[in-house]
């Protein structure tokens, strides 16, 4: 069934889309410590830029601190440099076997700025999920002109590609609304 590959193959790309908006705004800092804040970063480990959480333990203190534990002592000063330069905002402190991070409080500005943000990938997840709708229509609308399905299964096809578009922007909705929410608490 033609028409049956271009809904998978469109349900796939949408499902990546809604995938990479949770990675964005996992990136987007609330005002409580979670380990995949640091997920971003990597550090330099023998000549090779690795992902933090490869080479050190990331752990929640309290609600509102991170503390990473190397697995070698000798990296703790690399994975402090490293923070540092992140855009994160975080300033790390080391305690012999570990580093501390503190997650400051965000301020009303703050947490209205972050909100834009995570506004801003949300409506770029959408784009890409018109974009992806888009492109199994032009796919439908081809096989249509080829005479290989009739206009009924292709009128059929591209309702069929709107609902599943339509359950995909809900998502983002939600993902958003949740996230939003989550900034805003105090």
């Amino acid at each position: 069934m033609i028409i049956e590959e271009i809904k998978q193959d469109a349900e796939t790309r949408m499902g990546k889309s809604i995938v990479s908006l949770e990675v964005a705004f996992a990136k987007i800092r609330t005002g409580r410590a979670h380990p995949s804040l640091l997920d971003s970063i990597s550090v330099d480990y023998y000549g090779t830029p690795t992902p933090l959480k490869q080479i050190a333990n990331i752990n929640v203190e309290d609600g509102r601190s991170l503390i990473v534990a190397p697995w070698e002592r000798t990296m703790i000063p690399l994975i402090e440099r490293a923070i540092h330069k992140s855009d994160l905002g975080l300033n790390p402190s080391s305690g012999g076997e570990s580093i501390r991070i503190p997650m400051p409080p965000l301020t009303e500005e703050n947490r209205r700025d972050l909100a834009k943000i995570a506004r801003s990938e949300a409506e770029g997840a959408r784009i890409a999920i018109r974009n992806i709708r888009r492109d199994a229509n032009n796919d439908v609308k081809d096989f249509l002109k080829e005479k290989e399905i009739s206009e009924d299964e292709a009128r059929r096809g591209e309702d069929q590609i709107q609902t599943l578009t339509d359950e995909h922007i809900k998502g983002v909705d939600k993902a958003l609304q949740a996230k939003e929410a989550d900034l805003m608490e105090l």
